[in-house]
Order: C-alpha cells, then structure tokens, then sequence
C-alpha cells in the first residue's frame, strides 16, 4: 500500500491546498486540490528531471510549480506565456504576441470575509475562459520586482512590465492579479520546477459546493 501511494503521489496524482489568495476567484484559500503529475510528461522524483515527454503546459492552464526563488515551496498560477511569447501586461490589460488578450468587465467581485468589491473580468487565453479580479485602486506598476535569472528579457515602466519569454520557462500571473507575486516580480518557472497540472478540487471544509472540476 505505502509503494502504491509513492508511485501514485510520484508520478500521477498529488494533492495540495491553497494557502493564498492570490489565485481567487478560480481557487479559494482552504480549497483541497488535486494536481496531474502525469499531464507534462513523467519526471524523477527529487531531481524533477523529465523521462518521459507527452504534453508541455498550455496558456490558460492552472500549473503547480516550484517556487524559483525557493525550490522547496510549491506554488500555483495561470500559465500565461509559453516559450517565444512576447507578453506585455499594461494598465492591467494583458497582450501575448501583440493581441490583446479578450477580457470583458462582468459583475464586480465581493470578497465575503473583507467587504470589499474588485472588478472582475472573464478572460479568454486561447480556448481557456477563466475569470480574473483586479483591484480599481491599485497602480498599474510592478513595485520592486526581483533580480531574476533572464532578468534582461523583462522591462519594466510605469504602466506595469514587458517580457519576451525565453526557451524552457514559462510567464505565469495569479488571477487576482493586484494581489499575486507572480512572473511579473520574480521572473520566469523554468521546466525543471514544473511539478503539474491542477484540474479539481476535491474538499473546501467551508463551503463542499467548490467540490469539482474547474479552468
């Protein structure tokens, strides 16, 4: 039973739960997912090292990673940039390969627990419809981001930050965009931290209607 367990935790199916806010409206803070290892290719455990290649991450998916600055914490954002995308995220709008991404403004967000409202938008990257929040009050700038590895790929101004995503990495953003350090701060996830693909959430004990699938 404990080597079925490893195998499976290994290399198909590992659960992880969400500590922030920064991925809301999509995941809650408390939600239980599950993350298919399987989905990228087939990795070595510890070394995260690729034996077997099937898929490479898509725009729009949901991607557990390791933290580039600190390998040992695992986080989770939006792949937002693939290899070879020029990605420009100014005055919060966001443009892949000089297309403005789709985005229509819908009902305002409440976030329950502060009583306070966000805009919230649904966003379509490539055939992934997901919805994102951002913040009215909050600046357009990226405020002290990192020395990052590729560093010189990224400019930054003050309507928010430019990069061209090099060979092997990938730009990823938070859906709550005004509160998530993601790609825009501290670089790029290169393949070698990629840990999977989220698909369902499986417990919430504060609300069990979040049980199931989600994009």
């Amino acid at each position: 039973m404990i080597l079925v367990v490893f195998v499976l935790r290994s290399f198909l199916v590992e659960p992880f739960k969400i500590p922030s806010g920064s991925m809301i409206p999509t995941l809650q803070v408390g939600d239980f997912i599950l993350v298919n290892k399987f989905t990228y290719g087939i990795r070595l455990p510890v070394l995260n090292r690729k034996i077997i290649d099937i898929n490479n991450p898509q725009r729009g998916d949901v991607m557990v990673f390791r933290y580039p600055e600190d390998p040992s914490l695992d986080y989770i954002k939006r792949v937002v940039g693939v290899p070879g995308d020029s990605i420009a995220y100014q005055n919060k709008k966001l443009t892949i390969n000089g297309q403005p991404v789709p985005s229509t403004r819908t009902d305002d967000y409440l976030h329950a627990e502060r009583l306070y409202y966000s805009r919230q938008f649904i966003e379509k990257l490539d055939s992934t419809e997901h919805r994102t929040l951002n913040d009215e009050d909050a600046p357009p700038y990226v405020q002290g981001p990192a020395q990052f590895a590729n560093r010189q790929d990224c400019s930054y101004n003050a309507q928010g930050v430019i990069c061209k995503v090099p060979p092997g990495q990938y730009f990823v953003m938070g859906d709550n965009r005004d509160n998530s350090r993601d790609s825009r701060y501290w670089g790029f996830v290169p393949d070698q931290n990629i840990v999977g693909k989220a698909f369902f959430i499986w417990l919430n004990f504060s609300d069990l209607k979040r049980i199931g699938s989600f994009r």
